[in-house]
């Protein structure tokens, strides 16, 4: 009996020796297309878009990114799911945003879908969630769309890069929310990993 357990380690030992393991991801989801359309001023929505468009590719999902300024936006009906990133200048998102919306609604409403918005507001902890947003909130209550998943990001401050009138009335506004106003200032607000986060989020609904 002894001599027989032994020759069963062994053989053990030898099997694990030759056979190879493979990782084994922790979780899978199933391939869709999705459609990343997005509004930005000065570039951070686009980076937060492609930032995105990588964690969902590397899920296996198969993404097309469009800005609303191209001249010939993909069909929205050719995607299982639709994703609308907006940022803000002075307040507000773009009216085209809103336009799409408006003109889609009823197959937004029919697929799974999601919304975020990035505003400098949204670096105040206060503020950084769609609930607690005031740019969030008066964009859904506009549209009456509701989204299946929701985020605000906060954007990223660069006065070098603004024209002159800009740079002044972010001055300003920095001012009023007690941010800062060097006009040499540069600072990047975006959280990556709760940008991550929600595209994994995305990868999940259904």
């Amino acid at each position: 009996m002894t001599a027989r357990f032994g020759d069963f380690v062994f053989i053990c030992q030898h099997i694990r020796r030759r056979v190879r393991v493979c990782p084994v991801r922790a979780v899978e989801w199933a391939m869709s297309e999705i459609l990343i359309l997005y509004s930005t001023v000065d570039g951070q929505t686009r980076r937060i878009c492609e930032r995105m468009q990588a964690v969902l590719e590397a899920s296996g999902q198969r993404v097309v990114l469009a800005s609303f300024d191209d001249p010939h936006l993909p069909d929205a009906a050719d995607f299982d799911k639709i994703v609308i990133g907006a940022s803000i200048r002075y307040g507000k998102h773009r009216q085209s945003v809103a336009d799409f919306i408006a003109a889609n609604r009823a197959l937004l409403d029919n697929r799974p879908s999601a919304f975020f918005s990035v505003n400098i507001v949204a670096r105040k902890a206060e503020k950084s969630r769609p609930e607690t947003n005031p740019y969030v909130r008066k964009f859904l209550a506009r549209t009456s769309w509701r989204p299946t998943c929701l985020a605000v990001f906060a954007g990223r401050l660069d006065y070098p890069h603004y024209r002159f009138f800009d740079r002044q009335m972010i001055r300003f506004i920095m001012w009023i929310t007690k941010g800062p106003t060097d006009p040499s200032t540069v600072i990047e607000y975006t959280d990556w990993r709760a940008v991550d986060a929600f595209a994994r989020e995305i990868c999940a609904i259904h």
